[in-house]
């Protein structure tokens, strides 16, 4: 009977305690365990560094296309560091390799918001990459013309681009511009005080003099 992700998630969590996460033995389960991430579109940063640990400690294990699957689930969750520290454990020499060496190439234009170039680079296949690029957006713009963020997600149809905006609460008005973020209601107002007793005080005159 296959077991069920949440299950394999308990079993690897018990792997990785103490010294047996390095252990090369558990690779064929964590590598399992990266397969059935990417099939499940679920995510375990912690069961992955590891995998890539065992691949330093152990060159002649290493996979290609697990590691390939490792970095894209790193990189649907940027901008958090994920991408950055799988792509550290992963030796030059592999980083060169196809399909690894694309997949950081993808990485790199997200991460300098080249995102027109990544969905040409890409076309559809990392669509769960959208959050990322609206997380961009809305740091970055407090109104967008609709048809440049439709151009940096991709032109997604109009219904999709309409759950974008509900997710995120954005509105659009007539014209077509689409409010992304109310700078006035974020700023909330803080009494700061601070608190400064008399010897603090002398102490500081009596260095100065």
């Amino acid at each position: 009977m296959a077991l069920t992700f949440e299950q394999m998630r308990a079993n690897v969590g018990k792997l990785l305690r103490g010294i047996d996460r390095y252990n090369p033995e558990n690779l064929t389960t964590l590598e399992r365990y990266v397969e059935t991430q990417a099939r499940e579109n679920a995510y375990d940063l912690e069961a992955n560094l590891a995998v890539l640990k065992l691949y330093q400690f152990n060159p002649a294990y290493f996979q290609t296309t697990v590691t390939s699957q490792v970095l894209l689930k790193a990189l649907t969750n940027l901008p958090h560091t994920d991408f950055t520290l799988c792509k550290c454990m992963i030796d030059q020499t592999h980083q060169e390799e196809r399909p690894i060496r694309q997949i950081l190439y993808l990485g790199n234009l997200l991460e300098t918001c080249h995102f027109q170039s990544f969905w040409f680079m890409c076309g559809h296949k990392y669509s769960s990459c959208s959050s990322v690029i609206c997380h961009v957006v809305g740091i970055t713009y407090q109104t967008i013309d609709r048809q440049l963020l439709a151009e940096m997600l991709g032109d997604p149809l109009d219904t999709q681009l309409k759950v974008w905006l509900n997710k995120f609460s954005w509105t659009e008005n007539e014209d077509g511009q689409i409010f992304v973020y109310n700078q006035e209601e974020s700023i909330k107002p803080k009494n700061i005080v601070e608190k400064i007793d008399f010897e603090s005080v002398s102490s500081i005159m009596a260095t100065s003099q």
